[in-house]
């Protein structure tokens, strides 16, 4: 499920044959000037809208901790957000440059669920464990959070972040929905992930950073030497 920033990235997976997309909140960050966060609400709803109507295939959303402080509040976002046809959408317990607290997460994740199921709309929820801000990786405390967030009704569990097979094993193991994990900086290919229980497999922001490297290349070339390749 690779994750385009913009319409002519999402028309090219889907002619290149992928099923899903999803959406990346760095890469349509960086497509109006502005870095991972910086992206008001109703810009992301904005993209999803434009990502759903640019194509067929069933998008997920990158939707952030649900743009909201409270958990009333992201019930309100998460239901505009199913209006723009999204097929699920995934909320993550980072606040900030740290984690909500595990039951304030947990009140999030039922909240969101709580928007679904009040829709009547067959929208994906994915509990997400913010794995990669931890400085120290404590695997007991990121399968505890998971194990929360489904227990509150996330019906898929994704720490991003995870680079070891044997971490994303363990967490394959040690919870009771689909797990999603995140290809990028892993070394490790999809059928290495399929074979310890992967159910989906997505890449963050790593095609969108692939594009901007080479763009630089090229302008590098033509400011340096007056030409292109």
């Amino acid at each position: 499920m690779p994750n385009p920033w913009d319409g002519g990235s999402a028309k090219r997976l889907e002619r290149a044959g992928f099923k899903a997309i999803a959406s990346t909140s760095a890469g349509a960050a960086w497509a109006l000037g502005k870095d991972d966060g910086e992206m008001s609400v109703d810009e992301v709803l904005e993209h999803l809208r434009f990502l759903c109507n640019v194509t067929g295939l069933p998008v997920n959303a990158d939707f952030e901790a649900g743009f909201a402080d409270s958990a009333g509040g992201v019930k309100a976002n998460v239901t505009r957000c199913i209006a723009t046809g999204v097929a699920g959408l995934s909320i993550e317990d980072r606040n900030g440059a740290s984690f909500y607290a595990l039951d304030e997460a947990v009140a999030r994740i039922k909240a969101a669920r709580a928007a679904i199921d009040g829709s009547g709309q067959n929208v994906v929820l994915v509990g997400r464990c913010e794995a990669y801000l931890m400085k120290t990786l404590n695997m007991d405390e990121v399968i505890g959070r998971l194990r929360a967030y489904s227990a509150a009704g996330a019906d898929c569990l994704y720490a991003p972040g995870l680079k070891k097979i044997d971490d994303i094993s363990r967490v394959v193991q040690s919870v009771d929905k689909p797990v999603n994990a995140n290809l990028t900086a892993t070394g490790l290919s999809i059928a290495d992930m399929e074979a310890v229980g992967v159910r989906r497999v997505s890449v963050g922001a790593a095609l969108a950073k692939a594009t901007y490297a080479a763009f630089d290349g090229f302008v590098e070339l033509l400011r340096d030497k007056g030409r292109l390749p």
